[in-house]
């Protein structure tokens, strides 16, 4: 089994240094590697070349079109029986495509998709931001879980697509805001089978710092809009979570002006909510800083979620703007 490594990249240079870096450790030796440059003015072109005696891996760039394109572009070049997507600020473990390889030859699936977690060499801002991505007290749970809520949508920070299920499906249609969960419908519409991988993990960087780590939540929860637009079967109840959640804490604020003994009530919950995600942060770990930071990253992870959700489904639903 033959793989094609995609990975989109917009102005990260560093970021793909070290992706590229945990290639070069990978146990499984059959596949290759295609980086797409995204009109970025800060280039990884000099970073790639010097992997060029250590990977099979080829550097392509296109005028900015979105990740989603960009990884059109690879699909259209690539050799592989499979594509996997990579997100460029992704640690790989070493033994990542072996997990893989093994898994589709025991259960065949068109499409897969795999957890996130966090690497020991991480600041304590990003383990916080990875376990409020992945924890069961926010929607991050069912992201890479395999108790997931309804169809199983891979996301395109590790995501695999045989060649197959390309050559019939197509590429992505979008190019952002929800454009990974579009294509795995798509692919399971069409009759493929998808899944979930649960060893073959990646270490998810994300975003450093909290104010990007907003934007980028306040961003999804527009994209689950769009989504919505696409397939409206499937905003599932579980979606809204972010949006009741902030409504709350809205109203939760509110009262304490207004209407203090209500107030009581709300801000006993809200406490009861964040020690219990202080103490699973804390089991998880191993660390009371970062346990302290979970808290301040899964409020921002459900607020701006929600705000963004908000956003949209007014102006796009309700008011029936484009």
């Amino acid at each position: 089994m033959f793989f094609s490594i995609i990975i989109p990249l917009y102005n990260r240079p560093q970021e793909i240094d070290e992706l590229l870096h945990t290639l070069t450790k990978q146990t499984y030796l059959q596949f290759e590697v295609l980086v797409i440059e995204d009109g970025s003015k800060n280039d990884a072109k000099a970073i790639v070349d010097r992997y060029a005696d250590k990977l099979d891996i080829k550097y392509y760039f296109k005028e900015n079109a979105g990740q989603g394109f960009a990884r059109n572009f690879g699909f259209e070049r690539a050799k592989g029986d499979y594509f996997i997507i990579f997100d460029s600020d992704i640690l790989v473990p070493d033994d990542y495509l072996e997990i893989v390889r093994n898994y589709l030859y025991e259960h065949h699936l068109d499409a897969y998709g795999g957890p996130d977690a966090a690497h020991d060499s991480f600041t304590q801002v990003q383990k916080a931001i990875s376990y409020a991505m992945t924890s069961p007290f926010t929607t991050g749970g069912i992201r890479g879980n395999k108790q997931h809520v309804g169809q199983f949508h891979p996301r395109s920070f590790n995501m695999g697509v045989s060649r197959q299920a390309w050559e019939k499906v197509g590429g992505f249609i979008l190019t952002r805001l929800g454009e990974d969960i579009e294509y795995s419908i798509r692919i399971h519409e069409n009759g493929f089978k998808i899944g979930l991988i649960p060893d073959a993990k990646v270490y998810h960087k994300r975003r450093t710092s909290f104010s990007q780590f907003y934007k980028q939540l306040h961003f999804f929860g527009r994209a689950r809009i769009n989504i919505y637009k696409h397939f409206p079967k499937e905003l599932k109840l579980v979606h809204f979570f972010p949006a009741l959640f902030t409504l709350g804490f809205g109203f939760t604020i509110l009262c304490n002006f207004i209407y203090p003994p209500l107030a009581y009530v709300c801000n006993f919950f809200l406490l009861i909510y964040f020690m219990l995600i202080f103490f699973h942060s804390w089991s998880v770990n191993k660390s009371l800083k970062v346990a302290f930071l979970s808290i301040i990253s899964s409020f921002i992870q459900l607020t701006a979620y929600g705000l963004g959700f908000i956003q949209d489904l007014f102006k796009r639903v309700v008011f029936k703007q484009q």
